[in-house]
């Protein structure tokens, strides 16, 4: 069961909600106020958000703000405002996604399921650091460079956002539908033969030998990982 923290100054809201989601088999945790939602999330192993905007006191953007100082958890804004300037701010402030009120019971459970999915399979958790190291590779997300034992290599903006998601999971095998999913942020349509050329031109740039590599390794039949190497940490 999947915990949900449902966040709105408007108690029938929130009461709408927890009925909705409770029929989905999810845990609803509730809070009225932006200061009520982060301490719940201090306490609660908490796997998604909705989030009101406008609200007394800490308004959602606010909470929002502060929340992506220690959390990538899945966040979703309920806003009363149909205005693009709303859904823009709130994206950018790291919102996943907006429903705008009134909303259509369905239409948030589906939004929630897919967030969800998309949240468990990337392994969901800590914001990551900015710099990410394994072996002798090195990703500099701040400043998206790449380097190979202190060489900078050239990666195409697709397959720098490949080699970012295994090296932040590093060990963790993922399917060709699973990375084209998360680097695209579509369905994936035949993913296997486009992911197998990205893999076959980022290990010609960071391996040394392409054939036998030491990074970027695949497990047949199942995908794609990143190697860790004595002495990660």
């Amino acid at each position: 069961m999947y915990n949900i923290l449902v966040c709105d100054d408007e108690k029938d809201i929130v009461s709408a909600l927890k009925i909705y989601l409770s029929s989905g088999d999810y845990q609803v945790f509730e809070a009225f106020n932006g200061r009520e939602a982060l301490q719940v999330l201090s306490r609660e192993d908490i796997h998604l958000v909705l989030l009101d905007i406008m609200m007394p006191g800490m308004d959602g953007i606010e909470t929002l703000t502060r929340l992506r100082e220690t959390s990538n958890v899945p966040v979703i804004l309920l806003t009363a405002k149909s205005e693009d300037t709303d859904k823009v701010l709130g994206l950018d402030v790291g919102a996943d996604d907006y429903i705008t009120k009134p909303f259509n019971p369905v239409e948030v459970l589906a939004r929630v399921k897919s967030q969800l999915r998309r949240y468990l399979q990337l392994g969901g958790g800590k914001v990551q650091p900015k710099t990410l190291r394994i072996g002798g590779v090195e990703l500099d997300d701040g400043a998206k460079t790449v380097t190979v034992d202190g060489e900078a290599v050239s990666l195409t903006p697709k397959e720098y956002d490949i080699l970012r998601l295994l090296m932040q999971h590093p060990g963790q095998v993922f399917s060709p539908k699973e990375i084209y999913r998360a680097v695209w942020e579509e369905l994936p349509l035949n993913a296997d033969n486009a992911i197998a050329v990205h893999i076959r031109h980022i290990r010609e740039k960071i391996e040394i030998d392409p054939a036998d590599p030491r990074y970027l390794q695949v497990v047949w039949g199942k995908g794609y990982k990143m190697v860790p190497q004595k002495g990660d940490r």
